[in-house]
């Protein structure tokens, strides 16, 4: 049976005061109402506060997570010259557990190659890192129905390329990017619809039973309102939360619901 994720990009939001606040209001409610068995919570803040959120999601000795920590990027390479990039292992070091890598928002504004995208997914997973690996349509490839060939190429390019064992470890978070900060979501037919096909995919790439143990989560203006309807489909993990996991009210509507 899999477990439920519930994934929060806080993307570039919050000052330290702000993310301090945040973070130790979530630590505050996860111990005061924990979230169910059987449902991991991961906040993904910006690179400046993930020794903070280390803080806030940890015991006191650095051992048991309350909620686990994720960066939103990697470098495509391991280390060197390269002014303003962070590493896999720098984030690994800080005590991260996962990494977000191929967000639509990263191959459009910074035109991430699928080269570069495998390469972070190979240092993410070298640094013991579990990747988030984003995948997604625009509006337009929707409009002209090649949505699902989309799809299964950014996954053949990247992910797929993986050995068996080394994409056990690979969360798949599905985001059409015409419904990423719009306020547009897919609707729970479109979203189990797409999550069924790519659980598919990874069926006829790899086996049943890998198919079967993979997270496939949904991103796109996932709210407070909408989770419980989008977590009930047979095929939807979980969630990739955006603009909603910087509210700690509605993030955590969000967790219960999962």
């Amino acid at each position: 049976m899999r477990k439920k994720i519930v994934a929060g990009n806080w993307k570039m939001n919050k000052d330290y005061t702000e993310a301090e606040e945040l973070l130790f209001g979530l630590k505050d409610r996860l111990i005061e109402k924990p979230q169910r068995d059987g449902v991991d919570v991961i906040v993904c803040p910006p690179f400046p506060f993930l020794d903070l959120a280390y803080d806030a999601a940890t015991d006191e000795e650095g051992e048991e997570y309350l909620f686990y920590l994720g960066a939103q990027n990697c470098a495509s390479t391991e280390d060197g010259a390269y002014t303003g990039e962070v590493s896999a292992r720098m984030i690994a070091s800080m005590g991260a557990t996962h990494v977000i890598i191929g967000h639509s928002e990263r191959r459009k504004y910074f035109k991430e190659s699928s080269e570069q995208l495998f390469e972070k997914v190979n240092l993410a997973l070298d640094n013991e890192l579990v990747p988030i690996f984003c995948c997604g349509e625009s509006l337009e490839e929707r409009e002209k129905g090649i949505h699902f060939d989309v799809i299964r190429k950014q996954l053949e390019e990247v992910v797929f390329k993986l050995k068996e064992s080394e994409f056990s470890n690979v969360i798949i978070a599905y985001e059409p990017v015409w419904a990423i900060g719009t306020g547009k979501t897919a609707t729970t037919e479109q979203a189990e619809e797409m999550l069924a096909f790519i659980r598919g995919l990874i069926k006829d790439k790899y086996s049943k039973d890998i198919a079967e143990d993979s997270y496939l989560l949904y991103g796109g203006s996932c709210n407070d309102k909408n989770a419980a309807e989008l977590f009930a489909c047979p095929d939807v993990d979980g969630g990739l939360i955006g603009g909603a996991a910087l509210d700690l009210e509605k993030f955590l509507k969000i967790i219960y619901a999962a």
